[in-house]
């Protein structure tokens, strides 16, 4: 592939074409179904897919097929398929649906305000997965422009990644016959450890979501009436917590959330580490004079990739600060996120933290843990030599560095779901979320100049394939 042609050619499609799409997108406020569950009625779902769907169907590739497919209750899903001019299948897959608002966006930022700035690509989406489809397309035409081979490609946008894509596996089951086996999947919803060569996810953490809640009263009373008798219920969650968590270190306690971590994973995390250095810790915006948990790039990439950890995401119960009065409360409710390591086993750990925060419940207090979901993490087959070398190549060749790996703190359970479907198909998961690019939070913001070269990169990847199909 002529490098320099091909980011030519990718570069005028963003400015030309990609981007007032994008900008289009970013403006409709479709939140993923778990927080918004009357989506449907609102019609933001629709609108965002339409407005993607349409902008495929504009695209000169020869062969290609454009379809939305809708089922009551369902998220919608575009179904791509380009025909090959190699044999084989590859699958790329991104998702359209979005987190909700979040608060602290800077002045003249907002969730659904896309604003360009200093390359950036300002609002909720565009980063997280928006571009996916528009980069998918354009390192095909890329390949088109040149006169390359690729395989037979398939695309898939779901519109439910963010509530843990509950509507995926039904549509997979009801196209396999159209989807094949892939050769190889693309996946563009991953992070990236800087702007400045490409990052090869190799592993995914599970995700386990729950509601803890502890209830001492039927209703609340005066502080004065009722502390020293009855207990505090958000004492009782704290110390229920205690139970899974160090609280000086922020080690899990509980065995069943942990897994080893391979040689070969460690290996990367010191390479990265290497890369990255104190980049690790200063991407993410530090209140002043917060030090991260360690002073060491490695440990915190290993804490972030492959060790459990815990947050607490939300909580009920608890009043606004103005409307705190003298008040024992009766019942409070934590949001509980926990991080599990790649091959631990999901099911295995939400049993065994439902287990040891229920039991013996202080006090006798009504303790429950209500498990929301418990997904299971990814570690990535080995790479074929192949798409080592194409990788690398498409790394020097677009950015001047060589690729470089390292694992995801979050999760994307479409990859855990094809892995186990198809054992043999190799996985390019990559993605834009870089340092401060932000996803769910204020001022997530699109690198334009990296989603221009990670597309080109798709395109060399493509079309190593498409070649080592034809030999």
């Amino acid at each position: 592939m002529n490098f320099n042609s091909a980011n030519w050619f990718i570069s005028s499609q963003f400015e030309q074409s990609i981007l007032p799409r994008l900008i289009d997108y970013i403006r409709i406020p479709n939140l993923s179904p778990a927080f918004d569950p009357d989506w449907e009625a609102h019609g933001h779902m629709d609108r965002a897919t339409e407005l993607l769907a349409a902008w495929c169907r504009e695209q000169p590739i020869p062969g290609l097929s454009v379809e939305v497919h809708r089922e009551p209750g369902r998220t919608p899903l575009i179904f791509c398929e380009i025909p090959g001019t190699a044999p084989g299948t590859v699958l790329l897959y991104g998702h359209l649906d979005k987190q909700p608002e979040f608060t602290g966006w800077d002045a003249g930022l907002g969730p659904w305000q896309p604003v360009i700035r200093d390359g950036r690509l300002y609002g909720r989406g565009g980063a997280d997965d928006g571009y996916a489809l528009f980069s998918s397309l354009a390192a095909v035409r890329a390949l088109h422009e040149q006169g390359l081979p690729h395989a037979r490609c398939v695309v898939l946008i779901e519109g439910c990644e963010e509530s843990g894509s509950q509507d995926l596996p039904h549509y997979v089951t009801a196209l396999a016959d159209r989807i094949g086996t892939p050769d190889l999947v693309v996946c563009l919803d991953a992070e990236c450890g800087n702007y400045d060569q490409l990052w090869c996810t190799t592993s995914l953490r599970g995700n386990l979501t729950g509601t803890l809640s502890v209830e001492v009263l039927t209703e609340g009373i005066h502080s004065g009436l009722g502390t020293g008798i009855a207990p505090s219920a958000f004492r009782i969650a704290r110390t229920l917590l205690a139970r899974l968590e160090d609280d000086v270190t922020g080690d899990l306690l509980i065995d069943e959330l942990y897994c080893d971590i391979p040689a070969e994973r460690q290996a990367q995390a010191r390479v990265a580490a290497e890369v990255l250095g104190e980049r690790v810790s200063s991407r993410l915006p530090f209140a002043p004079g917060v030090r991260p948990l360690s002073d060491s790039p490695y440990e915190l990439l290993l804490n972030n990739t492959w060790r459990p950890t815990l947050a607490v995401t939300g909580a009920a119960g608890l009043p606004e600060l103005r409307q705190a009065g003298n008040v024992l409360l009766p019942r409070v409710e934590l949001k509980l996120s926990l991080r599990l390591p790649p091959a631990t086993d999901a099911t295995r750990a939400a049993d065994a933290v439902r287990t040891r925060l229920e039991a013996d419940p202080p006090y006798g207090a009504r303790v429950r843990f209500h498990v929301d979901a418990s997904l299971a993490g990814w570690n990535a087959p080995p790479l074929a030599p192949w798409l080592e070398q194409a990788m690398d190549a498409a790394s020097r060749g677009a950015f001047g560095r060589p690729v470089m790996y390292q694992g995801t703190g979050g999760s994307i359970p479409f990859i855990g779901m094809l892995s186990e479907k198809f054992p043999t198909t190799q996985f390019l998961v990559t993605g834009v979320l870089g340092p401060h690019a932000n996803a769910h939070g204020p001022n997530e913001f699109l690198h334009i100049d990296c989603a221009q070269k990670l597309t080109v990169c798709v395109a060399q990847v493509l079309t190593a394939q498409g070649g080592r199909r034809s030999d």
